[in-house]
């Protein structure tokens, strides 16, 4: 028949059930150490992608701003024609602060919005 036997003794039971249970805390533990690794790396990940993104934009922005300034010379260049060198320069200053006064007036608009809603 069978001529294994099984002991039942309330020692091993309890031997088993702590080896259980710090085997269960060592295996939670484990768990949560991977996950808080996970969140890192994927933080680090994001991280690169938006330094990316944000280091293209800049690069955008600079190339826009020397193209803004090429506009503002052949506008300069053009005036220089109808009027005398110093009125170009004042006009077209003149029309670029209004242009740039309009913008920043618009953007305060929308912050103001953004904050302040109700």
């Amino acid at each position: 028949m069978n001529s294994k036997v099984v002991n039942n003794t309330p020692a091993t039971q309890r031997e088993s059930l702590t080896d259980l249970l710090q085997q269960l805390v060592n295996s939670s533990a484990e768990i949560v150490h991977n996950e808080i690794e996970l969140v890192i790396q994927e933080i680090r990940e994001k991280g690169k992608a938006v330094r990316s993104g944000v280091l293209t934009v800049v690069t955008g922005v600079i190339i826009s701003i020397a193209a803004f300034l090429f506009l503002c010379a052949a506008l300069f260049i053009q005036l220089t024609s109808y009027m005398t060198p110093v009125i170009a320069a004042l006009v077209t200053g003149a029309a670029m602060a209004l242009i740039g006064a309009a913008i920043i007036f618009i953007g305060y608009r929308q912050v103001r919005i953004a904050f302040f809603k109700t």
